[in-house]
């Protein structure tokens, strides 16, 4: 920055001016790191959905919302999909107040911090980055990688992961898988997600084993809901699937 009249350039005066231009950019999450841990664990279901259109997308979130969700994880998948989840947080955060707007399937750093900048309040993964605890962890954000065994459980957390996604549920052992690790790591909070369905009787396997939440998509938003537009009736669903976990463990 030059002073017209003395000519001199006062160097710092303009790195403060765009630092502070660069720090208003910033865009903050909604709620805070320890607010989200406690609602996951408190809604026990995290609807987990993509569509490349918008529309349907606000859709399924109103009508989760409807049923009663606080929690929802937007999936990182298709061309643009940053900038879907971007007008719709902006959409949430307005219509929908309460509603705590996640991603998952982030699988490096780069992607989180480009979630994160557009509001996101936690970052799921399938797989186990530390590259991306440190993004997260630097503006306190929850991040729930994705493990498979004990050792990655352990080395999550060691890295600062308060909720563990396990990923594929199913293929990596299902609800016993879960109660073994919580034989020796009574601690470790364990997010199934992958063969988890809407019913009492697979729901009661997984919180019986010791999961806190679960994470579910195609078997909750299933593809005859979309096609035919039910979204009266996905809200029906989701009210019945949480009063499920709330009757059997809450």
């Amino acid at each position: 920055m030059q002073d017209r009249k003395t000519g001199k350039t006062y160097i710092v005066i303009d790195i403060f001016f765009r630092y502070i231009c660069l720090y208003k950019a910033i865009t903050m999450a909604r709620f805070n790191r320890v607010d989200v841990i406690i609602k996951i664990r408190e809604a026990g279901i995290i609807p987990l959905f993509f569509h490349k259109d918008p529309e349907i997308c606000r859709n399924v979130i109103k009508a989760c919302y409807e049923g009663g969700s606080r929690v929802f994880e937007f999936t990182n998948r298709g061309d643009f999909a940053h900038e879907v989840f971007s007008d719709l947080n902006k959409w949430a955060e307005k219509e929908l107040p309460e509603m705590v707007m996640g991603v998952g399937s982030v699988v490096d750093a780069g992607t989180a911090s480009l979630y994160i900048q557009l509001g996101a309040n936690f970052i799921v993964s399938p797989i186990l980055n530390p590259d991306m605890a440190r993004v997260c962890n630097r503006r306190k954000i929850l991040w729930s990688p994705g493990c498979g065994s004990a050792s990655e459980i352990n080395y999550a957390e060691e890295l600062g992961a308060e909720i563990i996604k396990i990923f594929p549920g199913k293929s990596v052992g299902g609800p016993d898988f879960i109660k073994s690790m919580k034989g020796p790591c009574p601690w470790t909070s364990l997010m199934p997600t992958g063969g988890v369905e809407p019913t009492v009787e697979n729901l009661k396997a997984w919180f019986e084993a010791g999961a806190i939440c679960v994470g579910m998509g195609s078997n909750l938003i299933t593809k005859e809901i979309i096609q035919k537009k039910d979204w009266k009736g996905l809200s029906e669903k989701m009210a019945t699937t949480l009063k499920i976990v709330k009757e059997l463990y809450r």
